[in-house]
């Protein structure tokens, strides 16, 4: 099983120009093949690979001895990173879908990142990385298993961070419970489960919308370019980070206590986006919501425990259709009518609870197959 370990690093100064260095050079090597690739496939009609690219790359060191600073594991994961892009790109395109062709990156992004392999070592207080050595940091648990990369990242508001992938974790299993459950998700209710337990949304980002829209106002009267604009964009940096680390941590300990509580979940699929276009009075509220992310750490860590995870495909009329007789609507019940009664049977029913109830079918259905 693998397992990722993410820590605050504090390097000095020194270790924080090794640091922007490589991420110049990653950057500086991830553009220059892009270019190359697209460069290719307009002469000739190709495009260069992965091992086209690390052989120029070698060349490219040579010419440029500044490329050699950095760590060399970093430049060939940009390369990994480029043809990656690459991949991605054709198998979207192939899907129909949105293909979203390979972009240069930019100096002034404000998220910044590079991976390294090889040399690294987490001890009680320091992490060991390559060209950068004992790095200080803030180890809050112990790393199990076999270390096999580290990625070196900046976010917008300063601070560094190291991600330690590692193999080979034994991750101990929760014990059995004999429930199930399913999950509608919504905007006043976050979750609504098919026993009628729901989980009220939180909504850090309405809560913090003041703090940032002043903050924000006092960068848009800075001057560009100026250290003022600068420390006004920090601020604003750290008012997004401290909404998204509350709602990591909220996510985080909910789907845990789900997955400890229950032996098999089934969550519907939501077309997120398609939401968003369709009402978009509501897109504020249901970005904060998260209901991608919480549908991800389900899955993995119903993975990760031993238990299972249904997901249900958006076609699935979960709001149309009584879950006492599995009497299917031919109208659409509006958002708004919160409680209807079946006209066959006659049960009375909670909209959110006969959803959760019906999705709760379904991934029995779909478990048991």
């Amino acid at each position: 099983m693998e397992k990722a370990y993410k820590f605050r690093i504090y390097p000095n100064a020194t270790q924080t120009k090794q640091i922007q260095r490589t991420f110049g050079c990653c950057r500086f090597v991830f553009n220059h093949f892009l270019a190359e690739r697209k460069s290719a496939f307009e002469t000739d009609g190709e495009t260069l690979g992965y091992d086209a690219c690390s052989a120029e790359l070698t060349k490219l060191k040579q010419e440029l001895e500044w490329l050699t600073e950095p760590d060399s594991t970093a430049l060939q994961s940009s390369l990994k990173d480029l043809d990656q892009a690459y991949k991605n790109f054709f198998r979207r395109a192939r899907q129909g879908g949105n293909p979203g062709f390979p972009k240069f990156k930019s100096k002034r992004s404000n998220r910044k990142s590079y991976k390294s392999k090889g040399g690294i070592a987490v001890t009680a207080k320091h992490i060991k990385l390559p060209k950068l050595g004992l790095v200080k940091a803030a180890v809050s648990k112990q790393v199990q298993g076999r270390i096999l990369n580290a990625t070196v990242s900046q976010n917008p508001s300063g601070k560094y961070f190291v991600s330690v992938c590692c193999t080979d974790v034994d991750i101990p299993r929760f014990e059995p419970t004999g429930k199930s459950t399913g999950l509608d998700m919504g905007i006043k209710h976050l979750t609504t489960n098919s026993d009628g337990t729901l989980t009220v949304n939180p909504k850090y980002f309405i809560k913090s919308e003041n703090k940032l829209a002043k903050a924000q106002r006092r960068l848009s009267r800075k001057s560009k370019g100026s250290s003022n604009r600068n420390k006004a964009r920090i601020r604003v940096a750290r008012v997004h980070e401290h909404i998204a680390n509350q709602r990591k941590d909220f996510l985080h300990k909910l789907t845990t206590g789900l997955v400890k509580e229950y032996d098999a979940i089934s969550a519907e699929t939501l077309d997120i986006i398609g939401m968003v276009a369709q009402n978009p009075y509501l897109a504020k509220l249901i970005y904060d919501a998260s209901w991608g992310e919480l549908q991800r750490q389900l899955d993995y860590k119903c993975h990760w425990y031993g238990k299972q995870f249904a997901k249900i495909a958006q076609s699935f009329p979960s709001s149309n259709m009584c879950s006492g007789c599995g009497c299917a609507l031919e109208e659409h019940i509006k958002l708004s009518k919160r409680k209807w009664t079946c006209p066959q049977c006659g049960m009375k029913h909670d909209r959110d609870v006969n959803a959760a109830r019906n999705i709760l079918n379904e991934g029995n259905r779909m478990l048991a197959a």
